[in-house]
């Protein structure tokens, strides 16, 4: 589809937001974003197949085309089928229900990469079958979700910040802040993601708290200023803000910096920043769940995957930035220096992953977001 049909196209959903579509038995050919890209046959994997002929991925959607899979088939003579899941939540229950037992490689978020790890269910990977892990940048290297990479290797990654329309905004905003500052102004015209951990996270930051805070005295308090803000708010939304901002009912969103890359292509009045006092930096990895029936299938899925070319293309084409250095380095300059898709190591110094955390801790969280959103 060239670039002109793009305002007219079904875009790819949210990197946490299932693209909802109607089906009988099966979903096929689902068009994920403009200039082409579409998802393979869609479907539940049958019976667990041992062939060595066959890997069934199990992702997000948005993150793989026909055209990528019919590349991998064609360099290794492995057919591959990619499935997608809706959340992190739903690819863990489902492997935990003996559903997934066909897949044979998964793309768990950090965060999902230590629970899965903690309950046994990813597969040790062997280090001298992995071609190419020296390529990526040190930083996303032996992470704190994975020392050592030893059960994931990282596919991609942005962060959480603020997408505004700067024509309509004066001054900018620089800060989660702004929105308590100019609450009356931006009335009903600002929306916050449908995400109890990274709205309660923002808050956090901004007054000076971690992310991933555990103190429920802190956590009251992110919850006391959120419910200040709350009668400005048009919405909580992941997904829904994207037309909003476009049409101009909506002029400051949070969102996920890989779809602020995506819908500023849309309209060059708008931008994207990442808040000073710290948001979250995010990474989706790929692992082998120890079900996999194709091991063989699925350490040449993650070496194609870490091939430099074909992690640029994807940067390129999906707006995910890309932890692979050699493919950042195949990259345009205006890629490479766009701070939405790579920003300053000093402004990520500020940022931290979503980390578990306790069940009891899980529902202090889960009560102040129900308090919030259904008041």
């Amino acid at each position: 589809m060239p670039p002109t049909d793009r305002r007219t196209s079904l875009r790819h959903s949210t990197r946490r937001q299932f693209l909802q579509v109607a089906a009988s038995a099966t979903l096929s050919s689902i068009a994920l974003s403009g200039c082409g890209w579409t998802l393979a046959n869609v479907r539940p994997p049958a019976s667990r197949s041992s062939s060595s002929t066959e890997l069934y991925i199990y992702t997000w959607s948005g993150y793989t085309d026909q055209d990528l899979l019919n590349r991998f088939e064609k360099e290794t003579g492995i057919k591959a089928v990619a499935d997608v899941f809706d959340s992190n939540e739903s690819m863990l229950a489902r492997l935990q229900a003996g559903g997934g037992g066909s897949y044979s490689i998964i793309y768990p978020s950090d965060y999902m990469v230590r629970e899965m790890v903690n309950k046994g269910l990813l597969a040790e990977l062997d280090s001298s079958r992995l071609l190419g892990l020296e390529q990526l940048f040190p930083k996303f290297l032996n992470p704190k979700y994975d020392p050592g990479n030893r059960h994931s290797v990282p596919v991609s990654w942005g962060t959480t910040g603020l997408v505004y329309n700067a024509q309509k905004l004066k001054p900018e905003p620089v800060d989660w802040s702004y929105l308590w500052q100019y609450r009356e102004q931006l009335s009903r015209r600002m929306s916050l993601l449908n995400d109890v951990r990274e709205v309660m996270g923002a808050v956090l930051k901004l007054l000076g708290y971690s992310y991933n805070s555990t103190n429920p005295q802190e956590i009251q308090q992110a919850y006391t200023k959120l419910v200040e803000l709350k009668p400005y708010l048009a919405s909580f939304t992941s997904d829904a803000w994207r037309p909003q901002v476009l049409s101009g009912d909506l002029i400051v969103a949070m969102c996920y910096s890989s779809d602020a890359n995506e819908i500023m292509e849309e309209n060059e009045d708008l931008r994207y920043v990442l808040p000073k006092s710290g948001s979250s930096v995010w990474m989706d990895t790929l692992a082998i769940p120890k079900t996999a029936p194709n091991v063989e299938g699925a350490y040449a899925w993650i070496n194609f995957m870490l091939q430099p070319d074909v992690a640029a293309q994807i940067c390129e084409r999906l707006s995910f930035a890309t932890p692979n250095q050699e493919a950042f380095e195949l990259l345009p300059p205006e890629i490479q220096e766009n701070q939405s898709l790579f920003p300053s190591e000093s402004a990520l110094e500020r940022c931290e992953g979503v980390a578990p955390v306790e069940e009891k801790i899980t529902e202090v969280y889960d009560n102040y977001w129900t308090r919030l959103t259904s008041a």
